[in-house]
């Protein structure tokens, strides 16, 4: 007894390293390094991991902004059968069912055979991105008779990477007069295009000493949006103006406005092989796209109910009521949990039967990781560092944010049946870190194991993903919903 646990315990240890499909040549510290994904694809295979990227870039085409991510996804979601979820009556087994927070966050939904109660499985990812606000009253006079937009940067971008690149304005204005406009400007042929002006090297001198994180302060992140003064009025009342004509709105309308600064490019494939895509925005509309699409894409009726759960404001620490830390996903639970127990018992659900159907819960919290950086790759812990193009990556931070064992054995052996090749994440100890929205769902008491893939050039204005690992993270998800 004591051989064959000693036996099984070496096994398990070993399995992270006997998982991967393997090259024999070692690392210089010894370990066995992991296979490419690209080189355990058939010619098939291969085929369908570019076909696969094609809707995604269309889908990053249309998502600008979390609120249209939603939208996006939500068409999807229609053109596949999902419905507004809008009675209890609609909560059978078969189900396909979309709930709406606001339309920023969604939850979609496959209903299982067996009750949400005896457990669910979900894949939960955020959609909003690095980006640049406007402030409520933004536009202003500057030195040398522009107009300029004053912003709040939002999330953990590098301000200097902004400078000197067409930027696009999104998002939409709500009146007090009761309309809703929406604004796309910087993406069709003939749109204007915002740009923050740098310095140039002839006169820069007395920027020079600033650092890497300050080439740009806050206050600086200001792109231009106007040079022709009127006769009487300043460059600003002009450009007011010419706001007020075209929109038909007043000055407060703009305090009520939800305006983005993205930069004003489209998704792209990167390198003459085509095995890189390249956007803005893919941390992480990468994981929200994926994870809805393979519930989309699900056949026939689960076991376990499935949830794709896309939520909003992860950059800036999941607040506000659309963020993972609302209660939204708790009342999304009761509504779905009451109408199967008022179906079978006549009764509604209490308050412990939604605890307890969080508690037998399955999640997967899917977010981009940063990979391995040609240029700088002494930024990275080489023997526990995501590299592009290597398939799913696990993370495993420590301090308590990490499953416990038994979860991710499951989930690892969910990954090596379905031969999906995979790696792991961990920061470099006291150079980097990270998150995603798993804490929240940890903390009603869901089984959550931190994924994702890695990404090039990770919180910039253009990012890179490799399509093969798209395609194994689809692969990933789409057998977890259906693990039993």
């Amino acid at each position: 007894m004591m051989l064959r646990r000693s036996l099984a315990l070496a096994a398990l240890l070993l399995l992270p390293t006997l998982a991967h499909a393997q090259d024999p040549a070692a690392n210089p510290d010894g370990r066995v390094a992991p296979k490419s994904a690209w080189l355990t694809l058939s010619a098939a295979q291969r085929e369908q991991v570019f076909r696969f990227s094609d809707p995604y870039k269309d889908y990053l085409r249309h998502a600008k902004s979390a609120a249209l991510s939603a939208r996006e996804l939500s068409h999807l979601a229609a053109a596949a059968g999902f419905q507004d979820f809008t009675s209890p009556a609609q909560v059978k087994p078969g189900a396909r069912l979309i709930l709406s927070n606001r339309g920023r966050a969604t939850l979609y939904a496959v209903i299982g055979s067996n009750p949400i109660a005896s457990g669910s499985r979900m894949v939960a990812a955020h959609q909003d991105s690095p980006h640049i606000n406007l402030k409520s009253r933004p536009v202003l006079n500057a030195p040398g008779s522009v107009a300029i937009l004053k912003t709040i940067p939002y999330g953990g971008l590098k301000r200097y990477q902004w400078a000197n690149l067409p930027l696009a304005l999104v998002g939409h204005i709500d009146t007090v007069d009761g309309r809703h406009l929406e604004i796309n400007i910087g993406f069709h042929p003939g749109d204007p295009v915002f740009v923050i002006p740098d310095a140039a090297p002839h006169s820069d001198k007395l920027l020079r000493t600033r650092t890497y994180t300050e080439v740009l302060g806050g206050e600086e992140m200001t792109p231009v949006v106007g040079s022709i003064p009127g006769e009487k009025d300043t460059v600003a009342d002009e450009v007011m103006a010419l706001l007020r004509s075209r929109y038909k709105i007043h000055d407060e309308d703009l305090v009520a406005a939800e305006l983005e600064l993205v930069p004003a490019t489209q998704p792209a494939d990167v390198g003459f092989d085509l095995g890189l895509t390249g956007s803005w925005g893919q941390d992480d509309k990468l994981s929200a796209y994926t994870a809805t699409r393979a519930l989309l894409d699900l056949k026939g009726t689960p076991g376990k109910t499935a949830f794709a759960y896309i939520t909003n404001f992860e950059e800036v620490g999941s607040d506000n009521n659309t963020g993972a830390g609302s209660d939204f996903l708790d009342s999304a639970f009761t509504a779905l949990l009451d109408a199967q127990s008022q179906a079978a018992s006549g009764k509604p659900a209490s308050a412990l039967d939604v605890r307890n159907a969080q508690a037998a819960t399955l999640v997967l919290s899917a977010d981009t990781n940063d990979g391995v950086n040609p240029i700088f790759p002494g930024n990275s812990e080489a023997s526990n560092s995501a590299i592009v193009g290597y398939g799913v990556t696990i993370k495993k931070y420590g301090a308590g944010f990490d499953p416990n064992s038994e979860f991710t054995a499951r989930v690892l052996h969910l990954l090596d049946a379905n031969s999906i090749p995979w790696q792991t994440q961990t920061p470099r100890v006291d150079v980097g870190g990270g998150g995603t929205i798993g804490g929240f769902l940890s903390q009603r008491n869901m089984e959550v194991l931190d994924i994702g893939i890695p990404l090039l050039s990770m919180h910039a204005t253009y990012e890179m993903s490799s399509k093969v690992d798209l395609w194994e993270y689809y692969r990933f998800m789409s057998a977890f919903y259906t693990i039993d």
